[in-house]
């Protein structure tokens, strides 16, 4: 069994990869309280029906041949090291889960001796769990570059899950901070799983047949530790969803933890980091492309998100009227949601709605009366400075934090839904 300082080391080790939906909270137990956020090992992922499961979050090892400057592991850096055998994982694994401490694993870890022996270790530890103690729990893997193509494959058979982190938003601050790795060396896998995959969903017969990476892909990129604008990540990003269906981008706030003359001296923020996921956002679930959202050398506006941001830039496509704009304009009107749009059009098939409707399916009216009529009715204002500064004093009294059971229902239904 591991002991609790190499465990510590390699959970501490792992939390900066946000893969896996949550990770990097610096929110510490006090005294007489229940808990700790701050402490490396468990994240949280969420399931297609909405439940919010645990994973045992850790390393492998954080031994590392590589040398990328951003990275607390790196080949150069002075801490402390350690590794866990397959084995070793595997019993860890069991016993946290007949513990009810967790219902999967994520699985990573850095290049030790060769991407080619690091592989066949993180393989051996999946079968392991999956034939010899027979655990069909959640698993996700992080891959390694420049992995033998073999050994992806073999891998992506085992788990529900793979990433593999594209790091930096372009090839030029790739060789400039992780000089021994290269474009190619991640998007290969990415390509070869993303092919692989629509192969053996095109041919597997029958429910009994072997799955495939049933949870898809994910990858992840720091923002703020080289100089790319917003405009140039979504584009990305929008590659990544389009190209290779991918299931979810990441994007992590730099934080230097690691202090080189080629980094920044200060944190991103994480109000850059969550435009960012709302821009995401708007690209998955409501159509825009990203060179609607942003221009290639453009960043996200602080004062706002980015729907209401295209909005103002669009004004001569508002106001829309409510009961006869199509669905896709109904989705490009700030504070209009998918669950908001789909409401008003199955209600106006059996009468016409007014301000008063839109109240009682809680779209959001302080941003949306801008935008809209009701009827012919305005209630907005025709003054787009007036209009700017009520979003952004809207905007700048939001709360980004996790859902309270005693939210407000206009706070409850934007954080349920993503509506924007």
């Amino acid at each position: 069994m591991i002991d609790a300082n190499r465990l510590k080391i390699l959970t501490e080790s792992a939390k900066y990869d946000v893969s896996c939906s949550s990770s990097g909270s610096t929110r510490a137990n006090r005294k007489g309280g229940i808990g700790n956020a701050s402490i490396g090992g468990i994240c949280h992922s969420f399931t297609p029906d909405g439940r919010c499961i645990s994973l045992l979050k850790l390393l492998l090892s954080n031994r590392c041949i590589y040398n990328c400057l951003y990275c607390p592991n790196r080949a150069e850096a002075d801490v402390p090291r350690a590794s866990a055998t397959p084995e070793e994982i595997c019993e860890l694994v069991l016993s946290f889960y007949k513990r009810n401490y967790i219902e999967g694993l994520f699985l990573s870890s850095a290049v030790d001796r060769s991407p080619d022996h690091t592989m066949e270790l993180l393989i051996d530890t999946v079968i392991r769990l999956r034939k010899v103690y027979r655990f069909n729990g959640y698993i996700h893997l992080k891959g390694i570059p420049y992995a033998d193509k073999a050994l992806i494959s073999r891998a992506a058979r085992y788990v529900d899950r793979m990433s593999y982190n594209i790091e930096l938003p372009s090839e030029h601050s790739l060789k400039l901070l992780a000089p021994q790795k290269s474009k190619e060396s991640l998007l290969m896998p990415i390509r070869q799983l993303a092919t692989e995959k629509f192969v053996f969903d095109q041919e597997k017969k029958g429910k009994h047949s072997t799955r495939f990476l049933p949870a898809g892909q994910t990858t992840q990129m720091i923002v703020g530790a080289s100089p790319e604008s917003d405009g140039q990540i979504l584009r990305l990003s929008e590659a990544f969803y389009r190209k290779f269906s991918m299931k979810r981008v990441y994007y992590s706030s730099y934080v230097p933890v690691v202090h080189h003359a080629l980094l920044p001296k200060k944190c991103t923020g994480l109000l850059r980091e969550h435009r960012l996921y709302q821009a995401d956002w708007l690209m998955r679930f409501y159509g825009f492309t990203a060179d609607e959202i942003a221009g290639t050398s453009e960043n996200l506006p602080e004062e706002y998100d980015p729907k209401c941001a295209w909005a103002l830039k669009n004004m001569h496509l508002f106001p829309v009227e409510i009961n006869s704009a199509p669905l896709e304009m109904l989705l490009r009107v700030p504070g209009i949601g998918n669950l908001g749009a789909y409401k008003i059009l199955k209600a106006r098939k059996f009468s016409s709605l007014g301000f008063e409707d839109l109240t009682k399916m809680r779209i959001v009216l302080k941003r949306a009366k801008h935008f809209i009529t009701c009827n012919g009715k305005f209630f907005g204002s025709e003054n787009i400075s007036t209009v700017k500064t009520m979003l952004a004093l809207e905007a700048h009294e939001e709360k980004y934090e996790q859902l309270s059971m005693f939210s407000t229902p206009e706070t409850s239904v934007s954080a349920l839904t993503g509506q924007l």
